[in-house]
């Protein structure tokens, strides 16, 4: 009966082996969806970041920097499909073959079981009528042995009748015989049972075992062959991840420094000379004050108002930042920082020797001009928010403006190509028409043919205007050896069509266009406008942040104040002068002596 043991033992570690199949095969499953989620990502990634069609960002994407970026994108997609292709031939070639070899396995496990039962019943059958055999020969033994001395018994009483010895006598001769028959029975029950055991240990049982043992070997080598094609499914996909990324360090060494600044040179070139030398204005001498053509502060007229003064000249002057960024940059200071108070009451120590005020007369005398000045804030508006401008491009410099038209004539030059196509082909299907009745009416495209002729005679008269501004802008165009021409009286001179001189409205005697048409319009202009065209810019991002370890009071130019405890943004490093540029909220910012701070800087900040 030990074998009962060993058959339970070997059910149970069938069915743990069944288990660690059906385990990998959830494990190949998972491994599955992360690659499919992984491409998923990436995919998303790559659209994320792609340019959208019709919009500034396409127009960004002919540098070769943004262009060896366009390809990483596109490698980056194919390298998401390569995941995918992992997760499909993973799914194909694991996780479904498993599945249906599990389902095979679980039923011939569970048939041979059945055998292994069936055939274990038959024994314990087997042993049990052998049993009973057994207990009914030793019972009809017994039996005889009664009946026996019983007979004897009566044979030697004399005071038994002879018939009554003669019944005992024929009694004991009956349980003798059936002893005798129950003998025989026993014997061939015993015999049958030996050969129903010897069969049942060395033939059907070690025969349930091998195929248990052959099923068993199968699934262990199934699972071995399993994690190959694991391997393999992943090393089949190597070489194409590899040009892949071939690819994208293809796309980087093609990035062209030289040939990306030429062409932001060629996008942003203007067209205008630089400006001639200011002249000397001496204020010593008691006279009126005489403004030379080439001055900077010079206005459009001598007629003009005299608000007007430094209204276009001095707004050329500065770039074009926020106003709490110009004041940091005018009045930062440059000066050894005062030393961090020694007591232990920061507070209640001054600050020190304050950083002197440096030497910015004529500086902050243009900063104040540039302030208190109304420019032409529809210049900067179309300019830096593309709104809608004139048809002529005329608010564009001379060199934008060219290249604005040349694009014009070679988009009108297209569309008239396409009208022309189309208008031959409608010809050609009217000859057909003409010469096969049955096919169409000839008629029935004339007036298609008359509005193509329409549109052809349309566009081109549109080529011939954008044409003649064209030229108009090829002519003026100045040359490198001409003297610079700042007063708008010189371009009036020359210039005295209705085109032109509505072209020159726009045009400042520095250079710069507007969209000004009358000086009133250019008075009422309030000065916060200017300030709000470039508020959008922006600010400068934060490297870091600091804590105030004494207070300092900020009382020059270009600081601020600070509590002590208090936790501020750093946005620019000490530069070596002991003094550290730190934000409060967007409109306060300034430097701090590096000392009575103590900076954290982010690792990640560039």
């Amino acid at each position: 009966y030990s074998l009962q043991d060993q058959f339970d033992n070997l059910e149970k570690h069938t069915q743990w082996g069944i288990d660690v199949l059906e385990k990998y095969i959830k494990f190949v499953k998972e491994r599955t969806e992360i690659e499919l989620s992984y491409a998923k990502q990436l995919r998303n990634l790559s659209k994320k970041y792609q340019p959208k069609k019709n919009s500034k960002e396409e127009e960004e994407y002919r540098y070769t920097s943004t262009r060896a970026f366009l390809a990483t994108l596109n490698e980056m997609n194919d390298y998401a499909g390569q995941h995918e292709v992992i997760s499909e031939n993973m799914t194909s070639l694991i996780t479904a073959e498993l599945t249906r070899f599990v389902q095979e396995l679980k039923q011939e496990r569970k048939s041979h079981f059945h055998d292994g039962r069936k055939a274990q019943q038959h024994i314990e059958t087997c042993w049990k009528q052998l049993e009973a055999s057994k207990r009914r020969f030793e019972r009809d033994c017994k039996e005889a042995d009664r009946a026996q001395q019983y007979f004897e018994k009566m044979d030697a009483d004399i005071n038994v009748t002879k018939a009554d010895v003669e019944k005992a006598r024929q009694q004991a001769q009956l349980r003798h015989q059936m002893a005798e028959d129950s003998k025989a029975e026993y014997s061939s029950t015993l015999q049958k049972f030996n050969s129903e055991q010897h069969e049942h240990y060395y033939t059907h049982i070690p025969n349930i075992f091998q195929k248990i043992q052959e099923m068993e070997e199968r699934r262990i080598v199934r699972i071995g062959e399993s994690m190959k094609t694991f391997a393999e499914v992943d090393r089949q996909v190597i070489p194409i991840i590899g040009k892949c990324l071939d690819e994208i360090t293809k796309a980087a060494e093609s990035v062209d420094h030289k040939n990306d600044s030429q062409m932001v040179i060629e996008a942003f070139k203007s067209g205008f000379e630089p400006p001639g030398d200011v002249d000397f204005e001496d204020f010593t001498q008691p006279m009126k004050r005489t403004v030379s053509e080439s001055s900077l502060s010079n206005s459009r007229g001598d007629g003009k108002s005299e608000p007007k003064f430094g209204s276009k000249s001095k707004g050329k002057l500065w770039p074009f930042i926020k106003k709490n960024k110009l004041m940091s940059l005018l009045t930062s200071p440059h000066q050894p920082p005062p030393p961090p108070p020694a007591s232990a009451s920061p507070s209640a120590v001054p600050n020190g020797p304050q950083s002197p005020k440096q030497q910015k007369e004529p500086l902050s005398h243009r900063f104040n001009e540039f302030m208190t000045s109304k420019p032409k804030i529809h210049c900067f508006r179309s300019l830096k928010r593309g709104g809608a401008g004139p048809e002529d491009f005329s608010n564009l410099p001379p060199e934008q403006r060219r290249k604005k038209l040349q694009q014009k004539v070679d988009e009108l030059n297209r569309d008239i190509q396409k009208e022309m196509d189309s208008r031959d082909a409608l010809t050609k299907m009217k000859d057909v028409y003409i010469k096969n009745p049955q096919m169409g009416d000839a008629a029935s495209v004339d007036h298609r043919l008359a509005e193509l002729g329409q549109n052809i005679e349309k566009l081109r008269l549109e080529v011939q205007k954008f044409e003649g501004w064209l030229a108009e802008v090829e002519g003026r165009l100045p040359a490198r050896s001409e003297q610079p021409r700042r007063q708008s009286g010189v371009y009036e001179a020359q210039n005295p069509s209705g085109v032109n001189s509505c072209a020159q409205d726009r045009e400042s005697p520095d250079g710069s266009y507007t969209e000004e048409q009358s000086q009133e319009t250019e008075m009422k202009v309030p000065a916060t406008d200017f300030d709000d065209e470039f508020d959008d810019e922006e600010p400068l991002p934060t490297i870091g942040t600091c804590k105030a370890l004494y207070t300092f009071e900020g009382q020059n130019e270009g600081t601020i104040s600070v509590a002590e405890g208090e936790m501020l943004y750093v946005i620019e490093e000490d530069k070596g002068d002991g003094w550290t540029r730190i934000r409060r909220n967007e409109d306060e910012e300034g430097y701090v002596p590096t000392s009575y701070v103590e900076v954290y800087l982010d690792k990640n900040a560039k």
